[in-house]
């Protein structure tokens, strides 16, 4: 076992607080991302945003956030995983104060592209520190849940505090409201979590294929997000969209003979990594269209306020919160992730097939409510056991990297998803007011078809699952059968995420 292990009983209350303030850390930056929805009309009125131009105050967050993610977690891996957490913490905080001070349109999208890179850094590395501090089965089982329900819960009470931070405060209080959240992580985090020095820079880092790399992921969210604009069969998407796979795929030759490459393409050769990766963008995909496109069905459709859109939405993350906290954890220790994975991805796709249906004079209870219960139930069970076969068998000087590639892939699904079904839905939309149809009953359409659409992405999700992530004859996958072979693997020096007595 190497000489820089320090290892920690499981009942050690260090791990809780550290599990705690990566939870808080996740929490912040999965928060912003659905806090700002609600408030964007008051945000247009109250800086005189352009329609096109308040497209920005998302889509700056996005390319930065996207775009840093892999970068920040390779960083993560070399300089100390902690350095970077606590960094990104700080960046992310002072942003938000900037944000909610912005005088102006310009001023807030600058802090917005500020917070994306404080939001990359912090989440690059989370499930690196995670796994390394759980390295047990169970425990990491368990943690993950934890980890999973709070990040979770973000998006959907981001939309609730969204609505009602709005209504009462202004749209100045949805950031300011991270001011206390961060300097509280901030604090926590500097007492508890260990000062890893990570592997160094040696001789350098592939500067190179960081700017290959950084480039493709900006440009290419950068062109899904510009879609709305200028459509998917432009000039310029179609230029802007071949650029990025260019940029990419220089990358990913670059990595075959760099020196310090940035990316280990041998992790890509991971069945497990790579499925669960390709699950998670379509899974995300199909799920944000439930988020963003449902809380429209209901203010456009069925006429409810910001506050009631945002109280609507909360019995999501209480059946999120109730599966992940007190089921997923103990089903994956029995049954293993993959049927909770299949199970879970099966109701997520009858969840949004079900909501293709919701009618125009339709109700709440009867229409709404149970396809949150569904895909509640489908998510609290199908994003642990995707995160634990992410990071499965993946080395622990990997760790970072691989935790940046999962943040990553569900950016880029999300804002993939959105993006297109959004424009179904408005393409569908616009059709129906042609034929005919009041504005209501074509927006109401424009909508199924779109919750229809990420039903068949979400299948699309499964049967990836199903073809990629099986086991194998022997019942087990070949990382499962290395981790097997070698059980003192995970006992590295990354191993060593919090001091005793829980002080760094």
């Amino acid at each position: 076992m190497d000489r820089d292990v320090q290892t920690v009983p499981p009942s050690h209350p260090s791990r809780r607080t550290a599990l705690a303030v990566l939870c808080a850390g996740s929490l912040m930056t999965v928060l912003d991302g659905s806090i700002v929805t609600v408030a964007m009309p008051a945000i247009q009125s109250g800086l005189g945003f352009s329609p096109a131009g308040l497209a920005w105050v998302v889509n700056a967050y996005l390319i930065a956030f996207a775009g840093l993610l892999l970068l920040a977690g390779r960083l993560g891996d070399l300089l100390g995983r902690r350095r970077m957490f606590v960094s990104g913490l700080a960046v992310f905080t002072v942003a938000s104060v900037l944000c909610g001070l912005s005088p102006g349109a310009g001023t807030l999208v600058a802090a917005r592209f500020l917070q994306g890179i404080g939001g990359a850094m912090t989440s690059a590395v989370v499930l690196g520190m995670l796994v390394a501090l759980f390295p047990e089965g169970r425990e990491r089982a368990r943690a993950i849940a934890v980890f999973s329900a709070s990040a979770a819960a973000g998006g959907a009470i981001g939309t609730f505090l969204g609505g009602a931070l709005t209504a009462t405060l202004g749209w100045h209080a949805i950031f300011l409201i991270n001011l206390p959240i961060g300097a509280a992580a901030l604090i926590a985090a500097r007492r508890v979590l260990a000062d890893d020095p990570g592997q160094g820079l040696r001789e350098g880092a592939d500067y190179l294929g960081a700017v290959l790399v950084t480039g493709a992921l900006m440009l290419g969210v950068y062109t899904i997000v510009r879609t709305a604009d200028h459509g998917w069969g432009s000039v310029r998407t179609l230029g802007l969209g071949a650029l990025s796979v260019l940029l990419l795929a220089a990358f990913a030759v670059r990595q075959g003979y760099a020196a310090d490459p940035l990316l280990r393409l041998g992790l890509l050769r991971s069945r497990t990594v790579t499925g669960a990766n390709l699950v998670h963008i379509l899974m995300v995909a199909g799920m944000f269209t439930f988020q963003y496109l449902g809380a429209l069905y209901l203010q456009r459709v069925l006429d409810f306020g910001e506050l009631a859109t945002g109280v609507a939405f909360l019995p999501a993350p209480v059946v999120i919160g109730v599966m992940m906290l007190g089921f997923s954890a103990r089903l994956n220790a029995r049954y293993g992730p993959r049927p909770l994975l299949f199970g879970g991805l099966v109701l997520i796709v009858g969840g949004l097939a079900l909501f293709g249906r919701a009618p125009t004079d339709g109700s709440y209870a009867t229409d709404v409510l149970p396809v949150m219960v569904l895909l509640g139930v489908g998510f609290g069970l199908a994003m642990p056991a995707l995160t634990g076969l992410a990071m499965a068998g993946v080395r622990p000087e990997d760790g970072g990297l691989a935790s940046g590639l999962f943040s990553t892939t569900q950016v880029v699904g999300g804002a993939l998803g959105l993006a297109v079904h959004s424009a179904l839905a408005s393409d569908r939309t616009r059709d129906l007011l042609a034929a005919g149809e009041d504005t209501a009953s074509a927006t109401g359409g424009g909508y199924r078809l779109a919750f229809l659409s990420a039903a068949g992405v979400a299948t699309a999700g499964l049967v990836v699952a199903v073809a990629l992530l099986r086991r194998g004859p022997s019942g087990e996958t070949a990382e499962e059968a290395a981790e097997e072979e070698a059980p003192d693997a995970a006992d590295t020096r990354d191993v060593r995420t919090i001091r005793p007595g829980g002080r760094a």
